[in-house]
């Protein structure tokens, strides 16, 4: 039997029913049309389920009126992204979407940026809750473009049984993931569809720099077994032992160290190698149903709202059926709800060691998504092949060099974004360019290491 068959087997009995969030298949669903709310998110069904049903209950208690509401997803929040974009290429005015919920920050940024938003300031009485920002990240956006609806820590989840099996060490960094011994014991979503997924490579960036920071995404990748669409696939792979290690947003690692507990689960957020950032909620320009949206904002942004990504199931003024396990953006709660919350960090007293820049990550988001799909996910098999070769052949110098070799500096990433990347023709015929570079340096790095 296999070393791996040995740990799947050691590990069967740690499967989470329900902490790692079912992975929902996804169509593309067309915009409803009629009086219902409309909101397109990544979130989970938890996250739709608790807030829909408790801003029903909130909006018939202050109007006396009842409201529908129709959630739309495309696969995860880069895919919303593209679609929400490509409906208002269609029709400038309106997509019929009234609200773009979650997804991290920067595809509000994005939308923003295009114009696609709609300004709205909450009620005095609820933002003077809120501070401006965190760790140097704004919070919201001073022309009240978007709000955090909730804070987002980014790290890594880990399964402590298979671990112990394989004699391999608990992570502390991001370059944990790139340790050649731990090969085929990584998981990853694609960051193409997944902005949390996304998020992590972004921060491994800016945390360790554009050359440094892609050869750690480089090797990580040569460790990857498979990417699959859905980050909490990757919560699931790890709970049930096909993995060791993944990439996870908080509230994935949170769940299973809640629903297993931390003597067969970890979770951990590197120190000062990662941020707390806002998970954000905009209205849509051209809104079908203005207030009800800006309604329903005033609710996410509340004490009320608030209150749900952090107590307990069934907890006064929790949630009802699914434990969301999210930061608030409120500190006051913090103190208020202690006891009642599996939360036990304090986004507020959460230090890094270096300024992560929303600018930067926004303006290189779709470039970046390209440039990774090139160089790791579509390419895999290639590398993988030449990582092999270069671990068996004991890490020959050229060989690695040729391995982590990059078309492009960073600052010409950045100028091809500002100036061309909106140039469908010249976008395509780059990733193409990319791809060749890529299975070429492998091919060639693959035959150095022998």
């Amino acid at each position: 039997m296999s070393k791996r068959i040995m740990v799947l087997v050691m590990a069967a009995g740690l499967l989470l029913c329900g902490c790692e969030k079912k992975v929902e298949q996804k169509k593309l669903m067309p915009v409803p049309k009629g009086d219902a709310l409309v909101i397109i998110s990544p979130h989970w069904e938890g996250v739709r389920k608790e807030f829909g049903d408790a801003f029903k209950k909130w909006y018939k208690e202050k109007y006396n009126k009842e409201v529908n509401i129709e959630w739309l997803d495309q696969g995860g929040s880069s895919d919303d992204l593209r679609f929400v974009k490509s409906e208002f290429a269609k029709n400038p005015g309106t997509t019929g979407i009234d609200i773009f919920f979650g997804g991290g920050v920067e595809p509000h940024l994005e939308l923003m940026k295009n114009g696609y938003t709609l300004p709205y300031k909450i009620p005095e009485q609820i933002l003077k809750l809120i501070p401006k920002e965190i760790s140097g990240m704004p919070i919201y956006d001073p022309a009240y473009n978007w709000y955090g609806a909730c804070l987002s820590g980014f790290g890594i989840v880990y399964n402590k049984a298979v671990l112990k099996a394989l004699n391999l060490p608990e992570p502390k960094t991001w370059e944990d993931l790139a340790d050649s011994r731990v090969i085929g014991w990584v998981s990853s979503a694609d960051p193409r569809h997944s902005g949390s997924i996304h998020m992590m490579y972004e921060i491994i960036l800016q945390a360790y720099g554009w050359q440094k920071g892609f050869e750690i995404i480089t090797k990580m990748g040569g460790n990857i077994k498979s990417f699959s669409k859905h980050a909490s696939q990757v919560a699931k792979d790890v709970s049930t032992g096909q993995s060791a290690y993944g990439l996870a947003i908080d509230s994935y690692g949170w769940a299973q160290v809640a629903e297993v507990g931390e003597d067969k689960v970890g979770y951990i957020m590197p120190q000062n190698l990662t941020v707390i950032n806002p998970d954000a909620i905009s209205i849509l320009k051209g809104a079908p149903h203005p207030d009800l949206a800006k309604a329903f904002l005033e609710f996410v942004m509340s004490p009320e709202g608030q209150k749900l990504w952090t107590l307990r199931k069934g907890q006064p003024d929790g949630p009802k059926e699914f434990e969301l396990n999210r930061l608030s953006v409120m500190p006051g709660l913090y103190k208020e709800i202690a006891n009642r919350s599996v939360i036990r960090v304090n986004p507020f007293a959460w230090k890094a060691s270096f300024v992560y820049s929303s600018e930067k990550g926004s303006l290189r988001y779709t470039i970046l998504n390209d440039f990774i799909g090139a160089f790791i996910i579509d390419t895999h098999k290639e590398l993988e092949r030449a990582w092999k070769a270069i671990i068996a052949g004991n890490f020959k110098e050229p060989a690695v060099k040729k391995f982590v070799e990059l078309p492009c500096s960073e600052e010409e990433l950045f100028t091809m974004a500002r100036e061309k990347w909106n140039d469908q023709a010249f976008r395509n015929g780059r990733i193409k360019e990319w791809i060749d570079f890529a299975r070429k340096k492998y091919k060639e790095a693959e035959r150095l290491a022998k």
